[in-house]
């Protein structure tokens, strides 16, 4: 493995629960199999994580926007059944490295086979964690455009919350983050500038981390599916730390060298914190005797769209 960057490790040198608070760092890029990589970090240790596995597309299914999804070491054609407990038994150990009140993410589609349809929630509800909310993620493009279906352009986000005690509500979220509601809308990386497959466009982990992390406190991220590390430079770049896994070592040098140069990207997260912004809370209104407004769709300028006026 030629790479030189001083954070990075082999699985196959690690000892069990060797990756801690305190043995982390700024972060970790660690190359292996997930499961076994997880086996190595300490219980209670991750504040939020966010990812995207693949999708078990048997390598094939793509449309006239899409190639075959093929990734660099990871063969994504495996039967549906072994593919769906491997998730649950991924999932699981992200629920035992998460500390309580933490959150994952977890970035997946519905997909059919012969006309059957697989959700995730199929695999989801198997699983240790508490399901708090589904986000649909509006890719605007659609990635097959044939006409069995209507046009599929969306993706689900789970946000998946690790319980303090039987609290299952956890806690609020901030208005100026809650106002983005449970549609997020914005296309994907593009391909052409990113050999990843299935990159994610760097607002999406920004945003989950903006979102669950207190400002004020340095949190640490996993992503576990760390492709070309979209979620470690989000991290670094909001003042993070970060664990990444992945089996190829193509993607963490790809990773390795874009948080390098991390500061280039810094304008992206610029523009996804100005989102998280509003200039009175209800609660504030409340206090103040005012009403306390409704959401309304707005449009690109902010004036709000034909259906918010109905």
């Amino acid at each position: 493995m030629n790479i030189t960057n001083q954070h990075l490790l082999k699985n196959n040198l690690l000892k069990t629960k060797q990756i801690t608070e305190d043995t982390l760092g700024e972060g970790k890029l660690i190359e292996g199999d997930i499961l076994n990589v997880l086996d190595k970090i300490d219980d209670d240790v991750i504040t939020v994580g966010i990812t995207s596995p693949p999708y078990n597309k048997q390598e094939k299914q793509k449309g006239w926007l899409v190639k075959n999804v093929v990734y660099d070491v990871y063969k994504d054609a495996v039967p549906e059944p072994e593919y769906q407990q491997n998730q649950v038994n991924v999932l699981n150990e992200i629920y035992r490295v998460t500390a309580p009140g933490g959150s994952f993410f977890y970035n997946h589609k519905i997909r059919w086979d012969r006309g059957t349809m697989y959700h995730p929630i199929d695999w989801l509800r198997k699983t240790k964690w508490t399901l708090k909310q589904e986000i649909i993620w509006d890719r605007v493009i659609a990635a097959n455009i044939r006409g069995w279906r209507f046009w599929q352009v969306e993706e689900r986000i789970y946000w998946l919350y690790k319980p303090i005690g039987n609290y299952l509500i956890g806690k609020e979220l901030k208005s100026a983050d809650a106002k983005l509601t449970s549609i997020w809308r914005g296309a994907p990386e593009d391909g052409r500038k990113n050999p990843h497959p299935a990159p994610f466009p760097l607002w999406l982990p920004a945003r989950v981390i903006i979102s669950i992390v207190d400002t004020e406190t340095q949190g640490i991220v996993l992503d576990p599916y760390m492709g070309s590390g979209t979620t470690a430079v989000a991290a670094k770049l909001l003042g993070h730390r970060y664990i990444g896994i992945d089996r190829s070592d193509t993607y963490l040098k790809m990773t390795s060298d874009r948080l390098d140069n991390a500061a280039s990207e810094m304008p992206k997260i610029q523009a996804e914190i100005a989102l998280h912004n509003v200039q009175t809370t209800a609660k504030e209104r409340t206090s103040k005797g005012k009403h306390k407004g409704k959401y309304r769709p707005t449009d690109d300028d902010g004036k709000p769209t034909q259906l918010s006026m109905l």
